[in-house]
C-alpha cells in the first residue's frame, strides 16, 4: 500500500510493481437532479475525478446501485446506467460489472480503477510552499441542488450547473501533469476549504485564499443570500471555522459558499508559481476555468489558522 486513508486522499493506491500502481476510489449518493440520465453521467465524472486528482489514469469501473423494488422505476434505473456508461465511454473506462441491491431510495455510484507509476503520485503530502492554487471549476453546486429541490431554480441555470458537474476532470488532469505540478484533489463533500484543510494538514502547510477571486455560480450567490443552503454546507463551515481566519471584508455569503459541499466539483491544482502562467493559459486554451485563488505558505506555530481568507 502506497497511500490509504491516512491523509484523506482522494483514492488508494496500492503498488503491482516496479512500474505500475493500481488507484481505487468509489463513490455514489442519492438523485442529484432530477434527470435520471444526467443523475448517471453526475455520478460517474464524479467517482472518476478522485482518479484524475492523484494523477492517475482511469481505466475500469464497477457499477453500485440502489433502486426500489418497483417495476414502474425500472426504466429510470436504465436511464441512470445509460447516463453513467456514456460518460464512461468519453472517459474511455470500461465498465466491467457491479451490484445492485433494493433499497428505498435510489443510489447510484461506481468503483474506479486506475493505474499510475508510484513515483509520480499526487498525494496531499505533495503541497509546497510558494505553489499558486489554481481551481477549475465553479464553485456552488451544493446550495443550487438544494434550490432546485425548493422549486427556486430556473432551467436555464439547472442546465449549466448540471454540465459543470457532469463534465470529466481528465483533460485537466492531463494538462496539469504536462505542465508539472506540485499535487492536486479535487473539490466535492467538504467543500474548497474542507479538501483544501486536508492537503495542508497532510502537507504541514497554511494557504491564503482570495475570496474574491472564487469563481461562484451567480445563482448560488443569490440562494445564499436567501438562505437556501444544505445542512452538509453549513457543517462544513462551522467544523472547519477553528482553522480558518476569515478577514473583516469577506461576507457570510463567501462564507458559506466556499465551504459548500460539492458534487462533481472542479480540481484545485497545487503548481510551483513559475509554471502558475503555463497552466493557466493551457487550461483555458482547452475551455477551462483556470481561476487563481490563492496561494501556499509556510506553516507557523501551530496555534496559527490553517487558512486565511481575504478579499
Amino acid at each position: 500500500m502506497l497511500v490509504g486513508s491516512n491523509n484523506a486522499d482522494d483514492a488508494g493506491v496500492y503498488r503491482i510493481s516496479d512500474e505500475i500502481a493500481v488507484v481505487l476510489t468509489t463513490d455514489f449518493f442519492t438523485p442529484i437532479v432530477d434527470d435520471p440520465y444526467w443523475f448517471g453521467a453526475i455520478s460517474a465524472a464524479n467517482a472518476l475525478s478522485d482518479i484524475w486528482a492523484m494523477g492517475g489514469k482511469a481505466v475500469a469501473a464497477l457499477n453500485i446501485a440502489m433502486f426500489p423494488n418497483q417495476p414502474e422505476f425500472f426504466p429510470s434505473l436504465h436511464k441512470v446506467m445509460q447516463g453513467g456508461s456514456d460518460k464512461m465511454t468519453e472517459a474511455g473506462v470500461s465498465i466491467i460489472g457491479g451490484h445492485t441491491i433494493r433499497d428505498k431510495e435510489p443510489k447510484f455510484g461506481y468503483t474506479v480503477m486506475g493505474l499510475i507509476h508510484p513515483d509520480r503520485i499526487l498525494d496531499n503530502t505533495r503541497a509546497k510552499p510558494g505553489d499558486a492554487m489554481i481551481l477549475t471549476k465553479k464553485i456552488g453546486t451544493g446550495v443550487i441542488s438544494t434550490g432546485v429541490k425548493a422549486g427556486l431554480c430556473s432551467s436555464a441555470v439547472i442546465e449549466e450547473v448540471t454540465v459543470s458537474m457532469a463534465t470529466l476532470n481528465r483533460r485537466a488532469g492531463e494538462i496539469m501533469l504536462e505542465t508539472g505540478v506540485s499535487t492536486a484533489t479535487d473539490i466535492t463533500g467538504f467543500g474548497l476549504i474542507g479538501h483544501l484543510s486536508e492537503v495542508l494538514i497532510a502537507s504541514r502547510l497554511r494557504a491564503r485564499v482570495l475570496a474574491g477571486n472564487i469563481p461562484f455560480f451567480e445563482e448560488a450567490i443569490r440562494l445564499a443570500n436567501m438562505n437556501r443552503v444544505p445542512g452538509g454546507s453549513m457543517a462544513n463551515l462551522k467544523n472547519y471555522s477553528p482553522h480558518v481566519m476569515y478577514h473583516e471584508s469577506v461576507t457570510d455569503t463567501e462564507k458559506i459558499l466556499i465551504n459548500d459541499a460539492q458534487t462533481s466539483g472542479g480540481l484545485l491544482i497545487f503548481v510551483p508559481t513559475q509554471r502558475k502562467e503555463m497552466l493557466i493559459s493551457a487550461l483555458q486554451k482547452d475551455g477551462i476555468l483556470a481561476a487563481h485563488i490563492g496561494f501556499v505558505l509556510e506553516a507557523e506555530e501551530p496555534d496559527s489558522a490553517r487558512i486565511i481568507v481575504e478579499r
